[in-house]
């Protein structure tokens, strides 16, 4: 049995195209080499999220519009990434807890040995453009033993968190707190929350609490409990209608990553002048909008994919600081990630699923 991590390569988990499970490969593949202004990673774990599952799916697909849980696997689909056309094959992670193993030529060396967060959004050209790369959908991500990314997208970590739980913060609790920021959010400001119990929802309503917001938030009944102690001032259940229950004009802030056919009440609950934010759509991408309920109340939409400078710095300090918590819902060996990613679809966790790669001498299955 091959040894992985050394001249052998590493064990990583390719996916070939668009498809099922049966796209996602465990093969040995040679260790990247990091060039000038990048760093070499060892992964230490690796989040689950959406992405990744949506991604393979070619749930971007302009042919697609149902909602997530709804897609089937079609590998005669042209799929898009976020950004244009998937290039398969490729690893994807979005997520990366790693440690810097080595730099390119003229590096920083006193990287070397640090635990980081990889920054999962990317800039194409600095943050005076809004072209992004993603880690794992444009390039190579994290489900693997090594990982190569720019070294000014690495940032080191000092917290007594396991390697698992600072997994489940880069996209998630990134995309989050990117749309709070886009939002200018105040303390005080009452913000509600359609699927509150998923990686980002839990993610925002920490975020949100830590910033003195009210949230109102949206679950499963199962789950209403878990949501509360995370900080949700209320918790409605989704079969409930929020206008009813909520009134008109009686939010300041929707963030919402569910769409479909709710998009439509979520504009109605907004008072006049306020936000709607969203960066997804699980529930299904193409919706009706009243175009009289966003132009008569001045209402403003906002669309988040590109992370904005002071957000991942800003999530770096609130962990080192203590003013966030993990949600680590489960973890999965590597080779185990059809298993995470059919645990992640059914919807029954609340926060993150992270992957662990096997020990750098452990064999490939």
């Amino acid at each position: 049995m091959a040894r992985l991590g050394t001249e052998a390569g590493m064990m990583a988990i390719v996916t070939t195209g668009t498809g099922g499970y049966e796209r996602l490969e465990v093969r040995q593949v040679p260790v990247p080499v990091p060039g000038a202004g990048e760093v070499l990673l060892q992964v230490l774990a690796a989040g689950v999220n959406n992405t990744d599952i949506n991604t393979r799916l070619g749930w971007y697909a302009g042919s697609v519009t149902a909602g997530t849980e709804e897609t089937v696997a079609d590998p005669e689909r042209e799929g898009g990434g976020w950004t244009g056309a998937t290039p398969f094959p490729l690893i994807q992670g979005a997520d990366c807890c790693g440690r810097v193993v080595s730099v390119g030529p003229g590096g920083k060396g006193s990287l070397i040995g640090a635990r980081v967060l990889v920054r999962s959004c990317m800039r194409k050209a600095g943050f005076g453009g809004m072209d992004t790369v993603w880690l794992g959908t444009d390039f190579d991500g994290a489900f693997a033993q090594y990982v190569r990314v720019p070294e000014g997208e690495v940032f080191p970590i000092s917290c007594d968190w396991s390697d698992a739980a600072l997994a489940t913060i880069p996209c998630a609790y990134g995309t989050a707190e990117n749309m709070i920021q886009r939002a200018g959010v105040r303390e005080g400001e009452r913000v509600l929350i359609p699927g509150a119990s998923g990686g980002v929802g839990s993610a925002l309503v920490q975020l949100l609490r830590r910033r003195g917001a009210e949230v109102v938030a949206i679950s499963t009944k199962g789950k209403a409990e878990a949501i509360r102690a995370l900080g949700a001032g209320r918790v409605l259940d989704r079969a409930d209608d929020p206008l009813a229950v909520l009134g008109a004009e009686s939010v300041d802030v929707v963030i919402d990553n569910v769409g479909g056919a709710g998009f439509g009440g979520m504009l109605k609950v907004l008072r006049r002048g306020g936000s709607y934010v969203s960066s997804g759509a699980i529930a299904g991408p193409v919706v009706a909008l009243d175009l009289r309920d966003m132009y008569l109340k001045d209402i403003r939409l906002i669309g988040c994919t590109a992370w904005d400078a002071a957000v991942f710095p800003d999530l770096v300090s609130y962990i080192e600081r203590g003013e966030i918590r993990p949600l680590l819902a489960a973890t999965y060996p590597l080779a185990r990630i059809a298993d995470a990613q059919a645990a992640f679809q059914e919807k029954r966790h609340i926060g993150k699923i992270a992957l662990i790669p096997p020990a750098l001498d452990a064999g490939l299955a």
